[in-house]
């Protein structure tokens, strides 16, 4: 293969492979009689190397190590690799996918796009102006967007909750408390009643770990004013106390 043959299969520009030539990334091949490089199947496995590992973020330095680290390798062993590396590549392409055509099936809303469950779940709340119900909504949102949400089973359980129409006095209760201290008496009974009102459906598809109020759940507790993060911190910390009593 000549230098353009090789760069169009391994889909990278001829001046790419020139400059992986000077760098000493990837060695000159042999040269055939009128002065033309003449590359080799092996050649076009470690420029295919080279491209995905600078694809996944390596910088040619650290490329550099990788390589020198397979030298020697047989190359049915590194064509293996990159045949995983492919395949790989392909399950994440049709889960991108996947999603995807369930978003663009979903609802459409502000906040969107929104995963179908979140987006049915936002859609069959009843309405309200209340700041703590919309700081609520805004979270959900924010960790469903980051991949950090709980994820369908989660929203399906949430539902008969969201949908209750005596939640909203919760949230009343809640905005009440918005200018008070941590130290204010009505925090022990609403935390106690909010945390009563999460069923055990909810509990039994909430992911290992949570909800307890560490990493993202730290961050969201310190988005609420004093008052109202001892109220949501003691239901973390009661829903985290049951879903523990569940499983011991």
């Amino acid at each position: 293969m000549r230098i353009g043959e090789i760069a169009a299969l391994v889909g990278v520009t001829s001046r790419a492979v020139r400059h992986y030539h000077h760098i000493g990334l990837l060695p000159e091949p042999a040269r055939r009689a009128n002065g033309y490089r003449a590359y080799t199947v092996r050649d076009a496995v470690l420029l295919a190397r080279i491209r995905r590992l600078t694809e996944i973020g390596l910088s040619l330095d650290e490329v550099g190590d990788v390589l020198a680290d397979d030298a020697g390798r047989e190359l049915v062993e590194v064509l293996g690799e990159l045949d995983a590396d492919l395949a790989r590549q392909e399950r994440e392409i049709r889960e991108r996918r996947r999603v995807l055509a369930a978003l663009l099936e979903a609802p459409l809303t502000a906040e969107g796009p929104l995963s179908p469950g979140l987006a049915a779940l936002l859609e069959g709340a009843p309405a309200t102006g209340s700041p703590a119900a919309a700081k609520d909504r805004e979270h959900l949102v924010l960790l469903d967007a980051a991949g950090g949400g709980a994820g369908a089973e989660v929203y399906a359980a949430l539902r008969p909750l969201a949908e209750d129409p005596g939640v909203l006095e919760l949230y009343a209760r809640l905005d009440e408390l918005a200018g008070a201290g941590a130290d204010d008496p009505r925090i022990a009974p609403l935390a106690a009643d909010l945390a009563a009102a999460v069923p055990d459906d909810v509990l039994a598809v909430i992911p290992q770990g949570e909800p307890a109020a560490t990493g993202v759940g730290r961050a969201l507790l310190d988005d609420y004013p004093p008052a109202q993060r001892e109220v949501v911190r003691r239901v973390m910390e009661t829903l985290t106390e049951r879903v523990q009593g569940r499983t011991s």
